[in-house]
């Protein structure tokens, strides 16, 4: 670990050429970035550098928690921040991130993340901070070596010790469009399928049959994402339907390995 490096920024990218130079320019206040880049076809590798970002290659593995496990072993800071191509440093969060860095009793933050989709931000349902399906309190701030990632997707940071939270919010901008929305699902239901048997979790029909539908009922009604109108709508049906995929995948994968 460098002593004058407090703070990096580590990002994993793969063809994020339309993401990367604006996510870049809102963490100017970092002393050093990492770009974990999984061998773009595209301009993403010169956009970093030209950043002065440090760029080192390695194939995803459809490994989420191994590749940011990676960054965080090239990461020279004392804090460590993960941000997402498709994320934006906001002001705010900006002098929370450098004012949280300067105590002593933290290893740790939560960021609060704010989905953006279809020019609409999210403030309920699958979006929202709470709730046993909540996802948008993440934990990307951390001390090096404070812990590790786990969980090849949906993963999440494993840190022992205390951890605060920070109040302004991570933007975040995925699925432009329907088409992305869709191919972004079938992908990661794939991956989920993969840690579910890893887990060792039995996928049963009871799940694909009725756990989709719950979880649409739930984010709609209890977590109240009916209030994000047809948006709220529209990614409570698409996360249901991710769900579905998921423990169906899972299911025809037990099948197999019989």
């Amino acid at each position: 670990m460098s002593p004058g490096i407090n703070l990096s920024a580590v990002i994993l990218a793969k063809n994020e050429e339309e993401n990367l130079a604006e996510c870049l320019r809102q963490l100017g206040f970092v002393d050093e970035i990492v770009v974990i880049d999984d061998y773009s076809n595209d301009k993403t590798i010169e956009i970093a550098r030209s950043f002065g970002a440090k760029v080192f290659k390695k194939h995803l593995e459809d490994d989420f928690a191994a590749q940011r496990n990676f960054g965080l072993e090239r990461a020279s800071g004392r804090w460590v921040l993960f941000v997402d191509a498709d994320e934006r440093v906001g002001p705010e969060l900006k002098e929370e991130i450098i004012q949280g860095i300067k105590k002593v009793d933290r290893v740790g933050y939560y960021l609060l993340r704010r989905d953006q989709i279809f020019s609409k931000t999210l403030r309920f349902g699958e979006f929202s901070f709470c709730g046993a399906f909540g996802s948008a309190k993440i934990l990307r701030l951390g001390r090096k070596g404070a812990g590790i990632w786990r969980r090849r997707v949906h993963e999440y940071w494993e840190i022992m010790g205390k951890k605060g939270n920070f109040r302004s919010p991570l933007i975040h901008h995925p699925h432009p469009t329907l088409r992305e929305f869709v191919g972004s699902i079938n992908y990661f239901s794939s991956l989920h399928a993969l840690a579910i048997r890893e887990e060792g979790k039995k996928p049963t029909l009871f799940k694909i049959i009725f756990w989709p539908p719950g979880k649409f009922v739930y984010n709609m009604c209890f977590r109240l994402g009916f209030l994000d109108g047809m948006e709220g709508f529209i990614v409570a049906l698409f996360m249901s339907f991710n769900s579905f995929l998921a423990w169906s995948k899972a299911w025809i994968n037990q099948g197999r390995s019989r």
